[in-house]
């Protein structure tokens, strides 16, 4: 692993991005930080192992020494990206984006500031869904104001590019070491550890569907989400099985009505 970009300051907040030939959409992503009202981050771009323009775009904004570049070794997935760039984090605070998705301009200031009132250590938001292209596909879904453990069980409603962690209530943790799924596993380790997450009311992030993406097939999906509960959770086959049809369920109202 080598790193081409060091932060000059101990940030707030650190923003988590894991790269793998991301070049379509990413300057749209970074331009999505760059256009945050809130300014006291460090940009942590873990490469894992990019063939295409990916590090050429980032090096477009070397000049700006709040991005570190990471350039992995060999190609591990979205976990092991992540994970090092949790590792390396210097931020109170650990917020997550993927690289096809954007943020409005002033969701990490409501967010941060939503945390520090409430007292959570874990936030998310709506979200609002959309094409390939940036357009709405789908109108904002209603979502609890908490969710906790068990409620994550059967339901999916945590976008991984809406939360933002306190690393001063959970310390240091990890991923679990999957090539899909490592967020769901995630928020299901986390919530083990404080009562519940909080939902902020808002569609503060751009949520792309992306055609063929690893999130994109629904039966995958449903798979993964029994054998996290089976074998990461150690929950008992048949109560599983109940839980994934209840996502089922979930999931086709969500899309379909």
């Amino acid at each position: 692993m080598t790193q081409q970009v060091e932060a000059t300051q101990t940030p707030k907040v650190s923003i988590i991005v894991p790269v793998y030939n991301a070049g379509r959409f990413l300057e749209q992503t970074l331009q999505s930080v760059f256009q945050q009202d809130f300014t006291d981050w460090e940009l942590l771009l873990v490469n894992d192992c990019s063939t295409d323009n990916s590090i050429e775009i980032i090096r477009r904004h070397e000049d700006d020494k709040r991005i570190r570049l990471i350039n992995l070794d060999k190609n591990g997935g979205a976990a092991v990206a992540r994970n090092q760039g949790i590792a390396l984090a210097k931020g109170r605070y650990i917020a997550f984006l993927d690289s096809d998705d954007t943020w409005k301009s002033d969701k990490l200031s409501k967010q941060v500031a939503f945390m520090e009132k409430e007292g959570c250590a874990f936030c998310f938001t709506q979200i609002r869904m959309t094409d390939e292209e940036g357009q709405p596909i789908s109108k904002v879904r209603a979502i609890p104001e908490r969710v906790d453990y068990q409620y994550l069980l059967r339901k999916t409603v945590i976008a991984t590019s809406t939360v933002v962690l306190d690393k001063q209530a959970f310390g240091d943790f990890s991923m679990p070491l999957r090539r899909s799924g490592q967020d769901y596993a995630t928020w299901l380790m986390l919530l083990k550890k404080v009562p519940c997450a909080y939902c902020l009311q808002e569609p503060l992030v751009d949520y792309r569907v992306v055609y063929n993406s690893l999130s994109s097939n629904k039966l995958a999906s449903l798979k993964q989400v029994y054998d996290i509960q089976t074998t990461n959770e150690r929950i008992p086959s048949w109560r599983a099985a109940y839980n994934t049809c209840c996502f089922a369920i979930y999931a086709f109202k969500k899309h379909f009505c």
